[in-house]
């Protein structure tokens, strides 16, 4: 379980002053799907940096999977974030000149696999999302929706236990978004979290439960589906 109590978190300048978060309490349960979902600068985005460890709150607790993370040092947290979470943006943010295979190694190349084992686990992520015959390919060659893909292969190939995604299918015609949003949907009901980040409405009603934030606090809880 991914649980939240009480976060707070606010960004200064000199001349500025942010809440992004204020107060917001929250559970996700292992293996459960959630969307986000509110306008722009209401946190949505401060929250997935906080579940995925990218950002540490100024007051507040996190406990992630039963550890508290909240005074976890940067070692520790870069270590826990590469072993136990994977993320999907809406920009993929694949490297240029390494091929689809090499894309989805990366995830893989600081946990001190053996090559034979990495390469075995890149085959699977990428025949599971539907992309095994475009391995050799770069990212410029592939279409929107194929570059999609490959962001979810690399994103599941170490295994997390949690993925989070950030307007996946924001740059996506209608098809290539369901289709992703059906692999997110699979990854869960296979026992990842999801957590997903998003505008959309027919996204978020695949999703079982979505969470509405506003300036920064949680306003509303839907249970969409069991």
């Amino acid at each position: 379980m991914l649980k939240l109590e009480q976060i707070g978190k606010v960004y200064r300048t000199t001349e500025v002053e942010t809440q992004a978060l204020d107060d917001v309490s929250l559970a996700i349960d292992a293996g459960e799907f959630v969307a986000v979902m509110g306008p722009s600068g209401c946190g949505k985005s401060t929250l997935l940096n906080i579940l995925g460890l990218l950002d540490s709150p100024n007051s507040g607790r996190y406990t992630f999977f039963g550890e508290d993370v909240t005074s976890r040092s940067e070692a520790e947290l870069t270590a826990l974030r590469r072993d136990s979470i994977g993320f999907v943006f809406q920009s993929f943010n694949l490297i240029d000149d390494l091929s689809v295979e090499e894309n989805v190694e990366v995830a893989l190349l600081y946990r001190g696999l053996a090559a034979r084992e990495r390469r075995e686990r890149v085959a699977t992520a990428l025949e599971r999302v539907g992309i095994s015959h475009r391995a050799r390919h770069l990212p410029q060659q592939l279409s929107g929706g194929q570059q999609q893909r490959v962001a979810v292969a690399r994103a599941l190939v170490s295994g997390p236990r949690v993925i989070l995604a950030d307007e996946p299918t924001g740059n996506l015609d209608s098809a290539n978004g369901n289709a992703v949003m059906d692999m997110l949907i699979d990854v869960a009901k296979a026992g990842t979290t999801v957590v997903m980040v998003t505008h959309s409405l027919t996204c978020a009603a695949l999703a079982q439960r979505t969470i509405k934030l506003l300036d920064g606090r949680v306003v509303s809880e839907t249970q969409l589906a069991a």
